[in-house]
């Protein structure tokens, strides 16, 4: 379990995955993450995510509001495949939690850990190119445009907006 100051960052409980999967399948939620997931398919993604961070210590963990427990999202570090050599750090939020700095704040926690604990040298974080609101966390979170590009995910094409972040640049913030 890690923690910020307002958040609780954790493998995933059994108590989540209804939450989890109201999220996962939020039309609003998932508009940029290739579209709603079916209960089965948020499940499979918990236990995945929880089998991930026990073998590797990174992964994309629940995200619970410490002031209540209130279920939040869930964020972290995740190796995708269209760049298997670094990490990306991402999130995604019930809609009722946006516009709350949840997801600035377990970002740059897991900026923080990657690159101080797991010694990354760099880490990206990618998100459709319409997807403003997530642009504005990598923003935020002090993180440098790269480029716009075509990248594949299940076999369909997006156009993905990249920021990344070096160790050296994270020293700095």
């Amino acid at each position: 379990m890690r923690t910020t100051e307002r958040l609780i960052l954790r493998p995933f409980q059994d108590s989540d995955l209804d939450a989890w999967a109201a999220l996962n399948s939020d039309p609003d939620v998932m508009r940029f993450i290739g579209g709603p997931l079916t209960r089965a398919e948020s499940d499979r993604e918990a236990a995945g995510i929880n089998q991930t961070w026990e073998s590797e210590r990174y992964g994309f963990l629940a995200i619970e509001r410490a002031a209540d427990g209130a279920f939040v999202g869930a964020g972290g570090l995740s190796r995708e495949q269209w760049y298997p050599d670094t990490l990306e750090v991402g999130w995604r939020l019930a809609r009722e939690y946006w516009g709350h700095g949840y997801a600035t704040e377990a970002a740059a926690h897991w900026l923080a850990y990657g690159f101080t604990e797991l010694q990354l040298p760099r880490i990206n974080s990618v998100t459709d190119t319409p997807n403003e609101r997530s642009i504005a966390v990598m923003r935020r979170l002090g993180m440098t445009f790269e480029c716009v590009t075509d990248l594949e995910f299940d076999g369909e094409t997006f156009n993905a907006t990249v920021y990344s972040m070096t160790a050296e640049a994270f020293r700095m913030i």
